[in-house]
């Protein structure tokens, strides 16, 4: 199977309590993408995404957009590797 886009992003603010998850899901549907959304013990939430890279990189920037009040800081990281998951769920 070849490598896909993958991306880890941890997105800081008042991103837990509002929907983001949610959010994010309902974004997801949008893009041929897989991975998950969660939320973290120290108040992030952390999306995994892989794919293609542009859809993986529309999905992202489509979350922030929506999200946009609510983050205060995003970290990214990217890298191919083997696809991992399947579908879009929240953890």
């Amino acid at each position: 199977m070849p490598d896909v886009h993958h991306e880890s992003v941890f997105f800081s603010g008042h991103v837990q309590g509002v929907g983001f998850r949610f959010a994010a899901m309902q974004v997801a549907k949008e893009f041929e993408v897989a991975g998950h959304v969660r939320n973290l013990a120290d108040g992030r939430v952390q999306l995994e995404a892989e794919g293609a890279e542009r859809e993986v990189v529309a999905f992202i920037d489509a979350v922030q957009e929506r999200m946009h009040g609510h983050i205060r800081k995003v970290e990214r990281t990217a890298q191919k590797r083997a696809a991992e998951f399947r579908g879009f769920t929240i953890r």
